[in-house]
């Protein structure tokens, strides 16, 4: 099959280079029957291609009937504005997986779904539908979303269809019950980095409250602005969760979250993409999930994301790794991403008809795979030493297979996580040691905390901003009641002493819980009252506090995340955010670290291919 598809696609250069229009007299009659010089046409290519007449004969009719079928939709489009959409369907469907759908581009991606879904026999609720590489959205219109004539759709099934009327009853609902789960993952996956993202723009207690922080190649926190914050917060939460379904082979759920993650990269700019690798590697692992969906075919984009990639490479390691070796001393561990990028531009080269630029990166492939091939003696003599198996291949690749040099390398690395840990513990006792400090002038701790985030740590200037913006001084620790103790008599006495009004002295004292040179301040600075941004909300009843409208829980998936009941919001968004932290490697070393077992078989696979082609074709 693999060969096929390259001789089709060497056939079709032919074809093009000679500018060969097989719709049209003479290969094509009026009545659509094939002319009689096609065996001129077979018999001259089948002498370029190495090929049997017969097979490229065969081959040339196909090629044939698929421009005249394309000629016609686009005919159809033309007079009646009914575009022609080709389906990709999942490989378990076996060889037609590609089909053709007619349909108006005005109606929303719903509707398409459902379409596919009855066309095809899947249950509408358990695919999703991949084009122009985004996620289709449901409620928007196909012609809203870019969709266009003769676009190419991918449909990922979340659970086989029920086709198999012999399965028994109980397998069903062991599937169903899978599918659903699935969703429920996405769902969660969503909501758990919403939640994370939202976090990062706060003023959180890092010792009661988990949220993401973003570290350079070392491991220290980097500055970031905030309007860039939270979209590459998001960008990279995505990429984690979908190299984690990558790494358990769940690519139909891996896929929609790293085509999310490619989304908001997309919102961060150009200077801060081109100092990181990560979009490089995301793109890797995109046309990566594309390949093992078996649908790298159908897709337009892999080239152009695998040349983007090379590019974002280039840009962050220098042209030939300095910028690399220069901040992390060695560019060993990083080959693990080039041997998998010169692996996919082979594939995709073969799937081109490019045959000798396939070999050429696959043979790139295999040299790079023997360099980072490691001896299992040598890792076994690591672990002898205390290391886990992960740092021996990372420590070995990084010092070219050299023992006593990785051990120096790991026991180096190991002191480095070490010290970052012991800075940041610092870090966060200092913290803790000035939010005391604040609230003992009698603030809160969520005062203390915002006007420390304000001055950027500055306890003498986190003072300064709590004496110049009273409104700090409301800020309630999240389910306080602190506000609403009634300051004592002896605190209302005193200021009432000094000339204020009873009312409004209590109202002070209240406000700054109980710190009556704060509330004389105040009271002094505004006249005997309170400023109107600080008055209580006393004068009227408290309204109690009503949950935002959210949807109901329902027991198939849904078209969107939906926001469960409020008895259990905090225990979901508690479990969604465990669940994101949880498949987060803790260094950006996890993400290079690869057994590539599944590398090996592919370049082995398509070596045989390339270099069996002339073979392969005089046998067919």
């Amino acid at each position: 099959m693999a060969q096929k598809k390259y001789l089709q696609a060497r056939l079709t250069q032919f074809l093009r280079e000679d500018k060969i229009q097989l719709w049209k007299p003479p290969y094509t009659a009026e009545n659509k029957e094939a002319g009689l010089e096609l065996k001129d046409l077979a018999k001259k290519y089948s002498d370029k291609l190495d090929c049997c007449e017969n097979e490229v004969e065969k081959m040339i009719e196909e090629i044939r009937c698929k421009a005249i079928e394309r000629g016609a939709g686009n005919e159809n489009y033309k007079t009646k504005g009914i575009a022609t959409i080709e389906v990709f369907l999942p490989p378990r469907l076996g060889k037609d997986r590609k089909n053709l759908l007619e349909t108006r581009l005005h109606i929303t991606g719903r509707e398409l779904r459902s379409r596919i879904a009855e066309t095809f026999g899947f249950q509408e609720n358990y695919i999703k539908i991949v084009i122009n590489k985004k996620q289709l959205q449901l409620g928007e219109t196909l012609q809203g979303q870019g969709v266009t004539h003769n676009v190419k759709a991918m449909v990922l099934e979340l659970k086989q269809s029920e086709e198999d009327a012999r399965r028994a009853f109980q397998v069903e609902e062991e599937e169903q019950s899978e599918a659903e789960q699935k969703e429920r993952r996405i769902q969660r996956t969503k909501r758990g980095l919403e939640i994370l993202a939202e976090r990062a723009e706060m003023v959180v207690d890092p010792e009661t409250t988990l949220y993401l922080d973003i570290a350079n190649q070392t491991g220290r926190s980097l500055k970031i602005p905030p309007a860039e914050k939270k979209a590459l917060m998001l960008a990279m939460g995505y990429h984690e969760k979908g190299r984690a379904f990558l790494k358990r082979r769940e690519y139909g759920i891996a896929l929609p979250c790293l085509l999310d993650a490619d989304k908001y990269f997309c919102q961060c700019c150009h200077e801060l993409l081109d100092t990181v690798d990560n979009y490089a590697v995301l793109q890797l692992d995109i046309v990566w999930c594309y390949l093992r969906l078996e649908q790298l075919e159908c897709l337009d984009d892999a080239e152009r994301k695998l040349s983007l990639a090379q590019t974002c490479f280039r840009t962050c390691y220098g042209e030939n790794h300095q910028r690399l070796v220069h901040i992390k001393g060695n560019c060993g561990k990083e080959k693990v991403l080039f041997l998998r990028l010169y692996l996919l531009q082979g594939i995709r080269n073969f799937h081109s008809g490019h045959g000798e630029e396939a070999r050429d990166c696959l043979h790139k492939a295999r040299q790079l795979f023997r360099e980072l091939s490691i001896d299992p003696a040598k890792v076994h003599s690591l672990l002898q030493l205390g290391f886990t198996a992960q740092e021996a291949r990372l420590g070995l690749r990084a010092c070219e297979g050299d023992v006593d040099h990785a051990a120096a390398h790991i026991t180096s690395r190991r002191e480095e996580l070490a010290q970052i840990r012991k800075e940041e513990k610092e870090k966060k006792r200092r913290r803790l040691e000035s939010i005391s400090q604040l609230r003992g002038v009698g603030c809160s701790a969520a005062a203390a905390r915002a006007a420390l985030h304000q001055a950027g740590g500055s306890l003498e200037q986190a003072f300064k901003i709590l004496l110049s913006n009273p409104a700090l001084w409301g800020l309630n620790d999240p389910r306080s009641d602190h506000n609403l103790e009634s300051p004592s008599q002896e605190s209302v006495d005193q200021l009432v002493y000094m000339g204020f009004e009873a009312p409004a002295a209590e109202a002070a004292l209240r406000f700054f819980r109980g710190n009556v040179q704060l509330a004389a301040q105040t009271l002094v600075l505004s006249g005997g009252s309170l400023p109107p941004g600080l008055q209580p909300a006393a004068a009227s009843p408290s309204p109690s506090p009503s949950p935002s409208p959210s949807p109901s829980p329902s027991t198939s998936p849904t078209d969107s995340a939906g926001t469960p009941s409020t008895s259990t919001d905090e225990d979901m968004e508690t479990e969604a955010v465990n669940e994101i932290l949880e498949d987060i490697p803790e260094h950006e070393e996890d993400y290079l670290d690869s057994t590539l077992e599944d590398e090996e078989l592919l370049i082995a696979e398509y070596l045989s291919y390339v270099d069996g082609l002339r073979t392969a074709a005089r046998s067919a």
